[in-house]
């Protein structure tokens, strides 16, 4: 069984804001690279993924549902670079 892919709709409603696809989405979790896990997250842990799309970052926070095999997006967002180390793997301190 393939693990299915869903959309909150505050993710729904970013991507509509930021004009991100689902394909971009489906990109940066096949191709990007896990930089913050959320273990105590509920009702599942989730992770914040790193990924480029055409050369700009591109942030998607996502869980994994174990018992329905699915991964549910929970938002999605461009990181902006006055919060974001250069590299867009670590929260500035401020």
């Amino acid at each position: 069984m393939k693990d299915t892919l869903s959309f909150s709709s505050h993710a729904i409603a970013r991507m509509f804001e930021r004009d991100i696809s689902t394909d971009d989405v489906s990109s940066v979790l096949r191709e990007g690279r896990t930089i913050q896990e959320y273990p105590d997250d509920t009702p599942y842990p989730s992770k914040l993924i790193l990924g480029f799309i055409d050369q700009t970052p591109l942030h998607v926070v996502a869980s994994y549902d174990t018992i329905e095999r699915g991964i549910i997006i929970i938002t999605v967002y461009e990181p902006d670079r006055d919060l974001w180390d250069n590299e867009f793997k670590a929260r500035l301190k401020k």
